[in-house]
């Protein structure tokens, strides 16, 4: 039902009145009517509410008990009264945090939460001012490490189960969980393990008092010492919204910044915890030129222009630049544009192409929980590529969703993809397109924009490397070991060590200003949390551009304003605000009368279990935890994946395989020892494994049983 065509129903609270939808929550009716009802467990995104904390006890005319106001919903003619004009409810609320803050430690001064605490803020508005208790409080061992991200002080738990129904019911991982009964009961992780998982930080922002914390913030700054950037994500193409916080110059952590049709406010672990790369030991602060084999040696930024100047001249047109996809549009467009203008160079080697067809089946992220039908037709584990999609794909599963891993004998409300073509044979209302880098379309878009030559196949006489990804993309290296020389732009020494003869330091997405495009074909803004130690790309290019009188401007906002009207429908860039809306004319069309025919050569339906002894194809993914930022923070290296080979249910059993066994995977001579995972999710007839364990695994291999002689 639509909003116009819902049932309203006329609620009075302290005497106000207010008309809201049948059914609509009660905190969410108070709300509406501009008065508070106090809660800690509720939490409208972890679904249903459970009212465990009792902080919202409201008097509700008919009922002869105070009933937990979260737990309610409008109904037409309800009277409600909350603790602002009933004394009872007063009364109920007072007792409630009395007996909250009974064994809760007084230890605001040094808890990281304090200043931006829940519990601290209503005690202030609604706690008695004072304690009648004079006994000692209960104490616990602490911390307790749940994980190397995540620490634990069980006393200042007020069991409120936000985090252990986020572990159930969101993420779905099962980890959390309250052990033991009644008064003795605690938060712990499952066996005692761990808490292992893609999305686990989200708790420490859940938690509504100081239980919970980030072992990374954990005694770094106090709310009065931070300030907080609101930016995006640049990690992965969903473009999650964030709020970054830095003292004194520097990152101390990421905090989602709610955006209900991306991401929610959830964020994946990579997007929260990896800040720490920017303070890494070998990061380029300032140019460098080969000095040996696998040497550099510092030079200044004349000296760095002057030979890039050179090096240019030298090859003209035989330039062949390679963009990462992580690059801002301006960064992508004003390198483009000194290239192509000023060289004549249009070779490039793009992340990758959208096709402009699925524009017309686009639609916000969020509108895969209201979906019934949806296909994924991917062969990495969308977790890994797009991890807060996967999440959306969780709540559509939970509020009853048919999801199909593989392609559908009819037509879907939404379909997944990490191959655009596979989607051109589906019947869908909505088409995501799981691009494999952060900005891969906004970097093709603006590249497109920046000249009118039509693209070359040239022979490299010097190659351009934009971005540390780029640099370690084994089809960019090969095509380095034919140029004559190679210019990289990057953050870390050892991305160029051995392939650039100059290398220009290069910015993180937390440092720059500028624009990207998620995987919906949303235009974000992207804002500097922090300065860089070097500087910013646009300011060298706008440099280095002058010396080939190409104009430039070195400021991301004019050079927006070049490129808007060619790319972005001539919007400006002081209107692309903190929380931007997909293009209009995105808007969801009719489904097609007829599905296009399939192309060549894809699956039509299902794809059916091998026999056994027949060969499954190789999926060798790049996991998420895995990159130039993982590698430099040491607290996520936990969350690298384990040597296992992931297998569909049915193709396991057609072989006897069990989940935990350990199999061998082999082809043409090569063979690896893995454990098996078993997944109900997965295509027939493939098997994953993470890129790094793959090793020279070729496309098709046999999977069976390790012997254990063999192994032994």
């Amino acid at each position: 039902m639509t909003a116009t065509a819902q049932e309203l129903v006329t609620v009075t609270i302290d005497e106000r009145t207010v008309q809201v939808p049948k059914g609509t929550g009660l905190v969410e009716t108070a709300q509406a009517a501009g008065i508070e009802i106090p809660v800690f467990c509720y939490e409208p995104r972890l679904g249903p509410p459970v009212g465990a904390c009792r902080m919202c006890l409201v008097e509700v005319q008919g009922m002869p008990k105070l009933q937990a106001g979260c737990t309610l919903t409008a109904q037409d003619g309800m009277v409600v009264r909350t603790a602002r004009s009933s004394e009872l409810a007063a009364e109920g609320q007072n007792s409630t945090l009395e007996f909250i803050l009974v064994n809760h430690p007084l230890d605001c001064p040094v808890c990281d939460k304090g200043g931006e605490c829940p519990l601290q803020d209503l005690t202030f508005r609604y706690g008695p001012g004072n304690t009648r208790m004079t006994f000692p409080k209960r104490t616990f061992e602490k911390p307790i490490p749940i994980s190397p991200l995540i620490a634990l002080d069980r006393e200042r738990c007020i069991l409120c189960y936000r985090c252990t129904r986020f572990s159930d019911d969101v993420a779905g991982d099962g980890q959390l969980v309250a052990i033991n009964r009644g008064a003795q009961s605690v938060i712990a992780t499952f066996e005692d393990e761990p808490y292992r998982g893609h999305f686990s930080g989200n708790v420490t922002e859940i938690c509504p008092v100081g239980a919970l914390t980030s072992t990374q913030y954990r005694f770094e700054a106090r709310p009065w010492e931070i300030q907080n950037v609101p930016s995006v994500c640049g990690l992965c193409p969903v473009g999650c919204n964030t709020s970054v916080t830095t003292r004194e110059g520097r990152v101390k952590r990421i905090l989602s910044r709610n955006h209900p049709e991306i991401d929610d406010g959830w964020l994946c672990d990579k997007g929260r915890f990896s800040y720490p790369h920017l303070y890494a030991r070998d990061r380029i602060t300032e140019p460098l030129r080969k000095a040996g084999p696998r040497r550099f040696e510092k030079l200044s930024w004349d000296d760095a222009l002057d030979e890039a100047e050179r090096l240019l001249r030298a090859a003209g047109a035989a330039t062949v630049t390679a963009l990462s996809g992580a690059e801002t549009v301006e960064q992508a467009y004003a390198l483009g544009k000194l290239l192509r203008q000023g060289l004549g160079a249009d070779a490039a080697v793009l992340p990758e192409s959208v096709p402009d067809t699925l524009d017309a089946f686009r639609a916000p992220l969020s509108a895969l929980r209201d979906a019934k039908t949806i296909a994924v037709l991917a062969d990495d584990p969308v977790v890994e590529r797009a991890p807060v999609v996967d999440l959306w794909l969780k709540a559509a599963r939970r509020a009853g969703a048919t999801i199909t891993h593989a392609r559908p004998d009819g037509p879907v409300d939404a379909v997944i993809v990490d191959d655009a073509a596979q989607a051109t044979g589906v019947e869908a209302t909505a088409v995501y397109y799981l691009p494999r880098t952060p900005n891969g379309r906004g970097v093709t878009d603006a590249w497109s924009a920046a000249g009118d030559g039509e693209p070359q196949d040239v022979k490299p006489r010097l190659l351009i490397i934009s971005g540390d990804d780029a640099a370690t993309d084994p089809g960019v290296r090969a095509m380095a070991a034919e140029a004559e020389a190679v210019i990289g732009i990057g953050m870390f020494e050892e991305s160029f060590r051995g392939l650039a003869d100059l290398v220009l330091p290069g910015t993180s997405y937390l440092e720059r200003d500028g624009t990207t495009v998620n995987l919906e074909g949303r235009l974000q803004r992207q804002r500097r949390a922090v300065l860089a130690p070097a500087p910013d790309e646009l300011a060298w290019i706008a440099k280095l551009a002058e010396r080939f009188e190409v104009a430039l401007s070195p400021h991301a906002a004019l050079v927006f304003a070049e490129l808007s009207d060619a790319c972005f429908g001539g919007i400006a860039y002081a209107e692309i605000g903190e929380h931007t809306a997909l293009p209009e004319h995105t808007t969801l069309p009719e489904p097609p009368a007829a599905a296009p025919a399939a192309p060549a050569g894809s699956s039509t339906g299902p794809a059916a279990a091998p026999k056994p002894g027949a060969g499954l194809r190789l999926v060798a993914y790049r996991p998420l935890f895995s990159g130039i930022a993982v590698e430099r923070t040491p607290e996520l290296q936990f969350q690298r994946p384990a040597a296992e080979a992931h297998l569909a249910t049915a193709d396991a059993r057609a072989r006897g395989i069990r989940n935990g066994a350990v199999v061998v995977v082999s082809s043409n001579g090569t063979s690896l020892e893995l454990t098996a995972r078993l997944s109900r999710e997965q295509p027939a007839g493939t098997v994953r494994i993470a890129a790094e364990h793959a090793g020279e695994l070729h496309e098709i291999v046999d999977v069976k049983v390790a012997e254990v002689s063999a192994r032994a």
